[in-house]
């Protein structure tokens, strides 16, 4: 895996496609491999560039806190290493979050913006759900035992766990077999989370502008879909009537059917 420094800190990061860049930012405790679902139909059209925010994966990771402000001004550097100008930006959750910053603090290295499960600022429900699984971080033996205990079921549906049993096992191997995330670095991605405030900079988001959600989520849930959209003009707003807040992993030939058809209408 290729790695680049962004100073004074190793980023680990995976290509894979042809076409114009399209940079994948994760969302909490996970690595670039999160998008594993969606890789074989972007990188048919795209030169997908996954990373590892700093904090996971492989990529170093710092004394905390972090924040969305902080990572967005790494990931511009990140860009800038590797030698890519402008990219199409797509991120899921904490991944959305550092998008918006991104595409605010450095508008002349985003092409499009494409935010999934994603929120403007943290509230009261939002900070209570995400201060559960702080408290799992200390409790639990490793945060891939938080990721599966605590934080899944607010991922998925109720009907992914009753009528697909097998696909949960597969998505708990995968979720064991990654890099395992230090419980300092999974804390200071919640400091993060809980201080993610971009209410203020919306309006400065000058390009095209896809938002999602699934209907049934309610960590990020489409409470968040006006601020969001009447925030950044000209954006679309998809709804997934039938997924929650990992919509990517759920049903991913939705997913990637409506957030490509997106991503292809920007490509210059």
């Amino acid at each position: 895996m290729p790695q680049v420094e962004v100073d004074g800190l190793r980023i680990n990061y995976d290509v894979q496609g042809n076409g114009e860049p399209l940079l994948l930012i994760p969302y909490t405790s996970a690595d670039h491999a999160c998008y594993a679902f969606q890789l074989p139909s972007y990188a048919e059209h795209f030169s997908c560039i996954a990373l590892d925010l700093p904090g996971s994966g492989e990529s170093d990771k710092p004394a905390g806190p972090y924040s969305t402000e902080g990572y967005a001004d790494q990931v511009a550097g990140f860009l800038g290493a590797i030698g890519v100008d402008k990219a199409h930006v797509a991120g899921v959750s904490l991944g959305a979050a550092v998008g918006i910053h991104l595409a605010a603090r450095h508008p002349s290295r985003v092409r499009s913006l494409s935010l999934h499960s994603g929120w403007h600022a943290s509230d009261d429900y939002l900070n209570v759900v995400v201060e559960q699984w702080r408290t799992l971080a200390t409790a639990l033996p490793t945060i891939a035992d938080v990721v599966i205990q605590g934080i899944f079921p607010w991922c998925f549906t109720p009907e992914m766990y009753v009528e697909r049993p097998e696909f949960v096992d597969t998505l708990v191997d995968f979720v064991r077999g990654r890099p395992a995330q230090p419980a300092d670095a999974f804390l200071a991605q919640i400091d993060g989370v809980v201080a993610h405030d971009a209410s203020a900079v919306l309006g400065e988001i000058d390009v095209p502008t896809l938002i999602t959600f699934g209907a049934h989520d309610l960590v990020c849930s489409t409470r968040f879909a006006q601020p969001l959209k009447n925030g950044i003009t000209g954006s679309e707003l998809v709804v997934f009537d039938h997924l929650s807040h990992a919509g990517l992993h759920e049903d991913p030939e939705t997913f990637n059917s409506a957030t490509l058809d997106f991503l292809l209408r920007q490509r210059s």
